[in-house]
């Protein structure tokens, strides 16, 4: 596995904890009036966090143990909008999601860093992504985290427009 993106998934919850501890707290809840632009899913910072806690256990360790036991599994996409409304992530307690999310991503990287070269190679289909190895499932988990840094760099851009935008 490639060391640069071990790296980074290492480090993601820290930089998930920074970029969440940036906005006000009295705006974590706050929506744009328009989406347009976001490069996550459409989330407010605290939906943003309980989604990549809940991607992190129900889809990715989901989907890298069934690529590892099972011979070239479809793995299925999950709904993130559908996930936030059932788990009311707007009602979520950001200390507790994201304490859960840390030790959510410890696990995932003991899993991927116990791995020999060979598993890294085994195939499956990913809904939405098409085939893939395990080493790919690991390239998109990183590319999951840093789209979802970028939607809370986002929300920040969109709070610093809303704070400078003159009353009407």
């Amino acid at each position: 596995m490639l060391d640069i993106t071990l790296h980074a998934l290492s480090r993601f919850p820290e930089q998930l904890e920074a970029y969440f501890a940036a906005i006000p707290i009295e705006l974590r809840h706050w929506a744009p009036d328009s989406w347009e632009g976001v490069p996550s899913e459409p989330f407010t910072a605290i939906e943003q966090i309980c989604h990549v806690r809940d991607i992190e256990v129900d889809g990715y360790q989901v989907r890298l143990r069934r690529t590892l036991e099972e011979d070239d599994p479809l793995l299925l996409s999950l709904d993130g909008e559908a996930l936030a409304r059932q788990r009311d992530y707007a009602g979520a307690d950001p200390v507790a999601v994201l304490a859960d999310f840390r030790q959510a991503r410890r696990q995932t990287l003991a899993l991927i860093e116990a791995l020999v070269a060979e598993q890294f190679m085994r195939p499956a289909r990913f809904q939405g992504y098409g085939a893939l190895t395990l080493r790919s499932l690991v390239h998109y988990l990183c590319s999951h985290d840093q789209q979802h840094l970028a939607g809370l760099q986002w929300l920040l851009g969109k709070m610093a427009a809303l704070a400078a935008a003159p009353f009407h």
